[in-house]
């Protein structure tokens, strides 16, 4: 007998399984079970209003933590994946505050999964800091989060193009001429961020290709300005 599986089924697994040995090794102690909120955290993430901000977001953004934590080894890695998690844990595209959700989930989950007070709170101001990507300087965590939630940014042009249709999708529910004046708006003020990227990593692969892909799609957004 042939079963349907959801394309996503082993990715989800495998993040589950990364998501307890991090739980693990952040925690001092003995508590809850955590592969219990790695699967509700899954779900969340495999919501069916999400076109981008998906499961493979996630993973994405936990692959260039590992990737870009060489040239950041000030960054506490393990909590900037703990972050990455929550980032976009609670993501409705018709609302404004998703970050502050985000934030508040970490701060009730990771309380009852028992991490220490001072690993929730940072949790839980990486995941805000990812409203507008401007990390102050020297903050090793909130650069290296940063850079990797961006990284999408710095791809090459079609997969920058497949991840700016996601986006589209994603508000659908949004007039067109409305979809560009805003979208315009979140690429003139990532345009006019003093760094896009503050890693040594991050500078190096991603900045020029990523002012490049933003810089096209605003012409395209607004062809006559």
């Amino acid at each position: 007998m042939v079963t349907d599986v959801h394309p996503d089924a082993g990715l989800a697994a495998g993040l589950v399984r990364q998501w307890v040995a991090l739980v693990r090794r952040l925690r001092p102690g003995a508590g809850p079970d955590p592969e219990a909120y790695g699967e509700q955290l899954v779900r969340r993430w495999g919501e069916p209003q999400r076109r981008y901000h998906t499961l493979r977001h996630l993973d994405a953004v936990l692959r260039a933590v590992d990737a870009l934590a060489g040239d950041a080894p000030a960054a506490d890695t393990d909590m900037v994946r703990l972050a990455a998690w929550f980032h976009d844990a609670v993501y409705a595209p018709d609302r404004s505050e998703n970050e502050e959700r985000s934030a508040r989930l970490a701060e009730r989950a990771l309380a009852e999964l028992g991490l220490p007070p001072e690993a929730v709170a940072e949790c839980a101001r990486l995941v805000r800091l990812t409203l507008h990507h401007d990390p102050r300087p020297g903050d090793a965590d909130g650069e290296l989060l940063c850079d990797a939630d961006l990284a999408v940014l710095g791809s090459p042009p079609q997969a920058y193009a497949a991840y700016a249709a996601a986006v589209r999708a994603e508000y659908a529910f949004v007039p067109d001429p409305e979809f560009r004046a805003g979208r315009a708006a979140v690429l003139r003020q990532l345009l006019a961020l003093p760094e896009l990227f503050r890693t040594p990593g991050g500078i190096a692969a991603y900045r020029e290709s990523a002012r490049a892909n933003l810089t096209a799609e605003l012409e395209q957004l607004e062809p006559d300005s």
